[in-house]
């Protein structure tokens, strides 16, 4: 009886201290975005929770700086170097700043990739986002494509250090000069990724151009304080409804194409953060395996009408 006893404890034991050691060999890999109460972020962290569930020896950790701030980013990067994760996907609100914290993650032995925005002069092991000029290049299509006769148009960014939205400026603004189009003065304000504030300043840009012929901001930020936003447009509704004005949007989260199909914009140019956390999870496992993954790997843009809008929210 002992005896049966003494095998059952050890069974026991064994089971827990190989749980203890399936929980150790996990791999952590940290998923920090520019900014946690931006909602565009979130989708990237569910890809990340996804595909570190399927992977299966892979834990998925989501930290960043509330709001956007890269020297808080900074600090919550160094703590995890200081942790230990095995790797980071960064979403990066300065190209420049980030450098050496990518540097001091690489010199302690993390794999370090960004996603969504990028440090192209760090050491960083590889980028996954979207192809940014281009993307600025499909808003300014959009644009033509509903305005053929050019007019002014006001537009709005998230940082002036962001390498992701100044390639989106660029994008936009060749698409739109060739088509004979003037940014109005002012243009582009920058919003910290504050939805608040991009509304303000959208409201207070179109207050001093009240003859601008569009609004097309290089990212979000306004339609995620929907309420707000709504406040935006209806306050210019006649010129919007008359075909005065244009509302050509980026992103395509679902309060987004709700806001679409109720009538307050034209169009959404959506990127496809959710891809983004579900490749950042393969390409950090493969990196810690030796891998040679590719330097650059874009992903793909949506575009989403009234046409369409029901049959993409399923």
């Amino acid at each position: 009886m002992r005896t049966l006893k003494t095998l059952l404890l050890a069974t026991v034991a064994g089971v827990i201290l190989a749980g203890s050691a399936s929980a150790a060999d996990k791999l952590r890999f940290a998923v920090v975005p520019k900014a946690m109460n931006n909602p565009y972020f979130d989708l990237a962290r569910d890809g990340c929770m996804k595909r570190a569930k399927e992977l299966g020896n892979v834990e998925c950790v989501y930290r960043g700086p509330v709001e956007h701030e890269p020297a808080s980013q900074v600090q919550i990067i160094q703590d995890l170097i200081t942790q230990g994760v095995d790797g980071m996907a960064i979403s990066v609100p300065d190209a420049d700043v980030a450098v050496n914290v990518i540097k001091q993650a690489r010199d302690a032995g993390i794999a370090v990739i960004t996603f969504d925005a990028d440090s192209p002069k760090s050491v960083r092991q590889a980028y996954i986002g979207t192809d940014n000029i281009e993307m600025g290049r499909e808003l300014g299509r959009q644009l033509v494509q509903r305005q053929p006769k050019p007019g002014t148009y006001i537009t709005q960014s998230g940082g002036p250090a962001a390498e992701n939205l100044n390639d989106r400026l660029k994008g936009l603004n060749e698409v739109l000069s060739k088509a004979g189009w003037k940014i109005a003065p002012g243009s582009p304000s920058y919003c910290n990724d504050d939805a608040a504030l991009a509304n303000q300043q959208l409201t207070d840009q179109m207050t001093a151009n009240p003859d601008a012929s569009a609004v097309v901001p290089i990212g979000g930020w306004a339609l995620f304080a929907p309420e707000a936003y709504k406040g935006f447009v209806n306050a210019n509704r006649k010129r919007y409804d008359g075909g005065a004005l244009s509302l050509v949007m980026p992103d395509t989260l679902r309060i987004e194409v709700e806001l679409l199909q109720q009538g307050y914009a034209q169009v959404l140019v959506g990127q496809r953060p959710f891809e983004m956390g579900e490749k950042a999870m393969d390409m950090l496992a493969a990196l810690k395996k030796g891998q040679t993954v590719p330097p650059v790997t874009h992903v793909g843009l949506d575009v989403v009408t009234k046409a369409n809008a029901a049959q993409f929210l399923k």
